[in-house]
């Protein structure tokens, strides 16, 4: 094993990706005139749902550690190297004689939304034996995503266990989604997820149905539309600020590390969310994951503009 002795602020755990993103003139359709279309562009970028996170933690001057499982091949090799050079560790970082997680990204160069194409090999299943407990109860916050839900739960179990604050990425609805909710102090939530585990399609009714889950903050990311919390019995709203987006590729991740930059700095909850829009903002103005994450000079210049009100 790695580093042991030196404590951490952030320890992420979970998926990495190396994407290869093609921007488009628009939205591909079966038929009519965008059956077929030449790409307008086209490049190879790293991201992921942890190491965007953990790239932003890294670039907003917080110790990062990266614990996931990474392939032999070139994308393999890629994703390590570009995690390192931004400065995250990666002694602990798992390496199988599989190919690495990749994705195909479509992304209309008008709007800067996207279409995820992915695929990763059962090989690259993170297990719950490759965490050590000295690792996971060495960093101020652990993070998790919901890919390989046995080893996520294991280790917000035992940084909770520590002391740590252990936040999440909660993308879908699993049959062990609501025993991760449990486990982690801060739930952030895709905006599909509260609806699908309470039925509520009103955000703040949602997360006040999932209080019998977990008593902390719960947070929902919302795209355009900014994000949302719950703080004891408080909701709060933040809007996203205006942009022009070029691709909203790894957004969210973005948002999730900004927003545990905030947290470790004391924010008060109505700012972190704003920190984290600004960031998450930012991100959109330049293509790839990785590459579009900001600095905080830059997510600060954001957060002097409007935000959009809808």
């Amino acid at each position: 094993m790695g580093d042991t002795g030196s404590r951490f602020d952030v320890l992420g755990i979970g998926a990495n990706s190396v994407d290869y993103v093609y921007r488009l003139p628009a939205y591909p359709e079966v038929h009519g005139p965008n059956a077929k279309m030449r790409i307008s562009s086209h490049t190879l970028c790293c991201g992921g749902q942890v190491a965007t996170a953990l790239a932003t933690c890294a670039a907003m001057g917080l110790r990062a550690k990266y614990i996931g499982a990474t392939g032999t091949d070139d994308n393999g090799r890629r994703i390590r190297d570009e995690l390192l050079r931004r400065g995250i560790d990666m002694t602990d970082a798992v390496i199988r004689d599989v190919t690495n997680q990749f994705a195909v990204i479509m992304v209309d160069e008008h709007a800067g939304e996207r279409i995820v194409l992915w695929d990763r090999h059962d090989g690259l299943l993170l297990r719950p034996r490759e965490l050590a407990p000295e690792i996971l109860s060495n960093a101020r916050v652990v993070h998790v995503d919901d890919v390989d839900q046995d080893a996520a739960i294991l280790a917000a179990r035992t940084g909770r266990a520590a002391g740590s604050a252990v936040t999440s990425d909660i993308d879908r609805l699993t049959p062990r989604t609501e025993e991760l909710v449990s486990a982690v102090t801060m739930p952030i939530f895709a905006e599909h997820v509260p609806n699908a585990l309470t039925g509520e399609a009103d955000f703040e009714r949602a997360l006040r149905k999932l209080r019998r889950l977990n008593p902390g903050l719960l947070c929902v990311t919302l795209g355009a539309r900014g994000a949302v919390a719950l703080d004891g019995d408080v909701f709060h709203h933040a809007h996203a600020f205006q942009v022009d987006a070029v691709d909203t590729t790894g957004a969210g991740d973005v948002f999730r590390g900004a927003l545990i930059a905030a947290l470790l700095r004391g924010d008060e909850v109505g700012d972190m969310l704003r920190f984290a829009n600004a960031a998450a903002g930012a991100s959109c103005t330049r293509l790839g994951a990785l590459n579009g994450v900001p600095t905080p000079d830059e997510a600060a210049a954001l957060m002097r503009q409007p935000v959009v009100r809808a």
